[in-house]
């Protein structure tokens, strides 16, 4: 039993409990990867081929580790001419465990349906673009807007300053170096 899986532009055969090496996907390392792009599915006696999908179909992997492939040397030369260019690539990698093929909601290993995994699990849709699951959404709470004798006053209500204290928030320095001399010329004539 296999399928043609579509990820990142290629198409790979893969089979249960092959690992398999993508170009990077963000996931976490343990989490399920769900690819919905489906090309064929072929167990021992039925073969379905998508035109260009297999309808509910999909092929479900575990991240292992996240990665980088082998250095390849891209060396480019034009002779006579003093042309000689050197350079080196390392292919970002994921690597895959393949869990299961569904075929018609139901799994071709055990034959029920796929069982719901704990970690929120990672949707490849048809664009490429990544979909997470539903993870929980952090809340951020803002400070209340100040009334118009605070901002007037530009004092804090007692209420505002008892409830909570806000952090000083440091100041970046830029990397520019006009901006550093601009700095250093205003202190200067502030002593």
């Amino acid at each position: 039993m296999f399928a043609v899986i579509k990820s990142g532009g290629r198409q790979y055969k893969v089979s249960v409990g092959q690992t398999l090496e993508v170009n990077r996907l963000a996931v976490e390392e343990g989490s399920q990867v769900r690819f919905e792009e489906v090309l064929l599915i072929s167990d021992a006696d039925t073969t379905m081929v998508g035109s260009p999908l297999v309808a509910n179909a999909m092929v479900l992997a575990t991240a292992t580790k996240q990665g980088r492939g082998e250095k390849l040397i891209v060396f480019k030369y034009k002779s006579k001419k003093r042309y000689r260019h050197k350079r080196g690539h390392r292919q970002e990698l994921t690597f895959l465990t393949i869990d299961d093929i569904v075929a018609d909601g139901k799994s071709l290993v055990t034959g029920e349906a796929p069982k719901a995994r704990e970690i929120p699990t990672i949707n490849v849709s048809l664009s490429g673009a990544k979909d997470q699951g539903t993870p929980a959404v952090e809340q951020i709470e803002t400070p209340p807007e100040p009334t118009e004798l605070e901002a007037a006053t530009g004092g804090v209500s007692e209420a505002g300053s008892e409830s909570e204290t806000e952090p000083e928030v440091e100041k970046k320095t830029s990397r520019r170096r006009r901006t550093a001399r601009t700095e250093s010329a205003e202190s200067e004539t502030e002593e």
